[in-house]
């Protein structure tokens, strides 16, 4: 269960707002890219999607390659 917590909350991190939102939920690469830093940096807010994205955009300087390339995809 608490796999699928951080994988949900993954997913909305790698997403853009609008229609990609709609259309997106983000890979299992792009959710694997970022689930060390959810858990490293967010852990507190895992459970709640939006609150894990907004954390890890804060954390942006922080994250590890992978994760940042994530969310430059996306245009983040």
């Amino acid at each position: 269960m608490r796999y699928f917590s951080i994988a949900a909350a993954l997913a909305v991190a790698v997403m853009s707002s609008g229609a990609a939102l709609a259309q997106h939920a983000g890979t299992k690469l792009e959710q694997s890219a970022c689930s060390r830093d959810a858990q490293r940096f967010c852990r507190k807010d895992l459970g709640n999607d939006g609150a894990v994205q907004n954390c890890l955009q804060m954390k942006r300087e922080s994250l590890s390659r992978g994760c940042k390339k994530v969310f430059e995809s996306h245009g983040m």
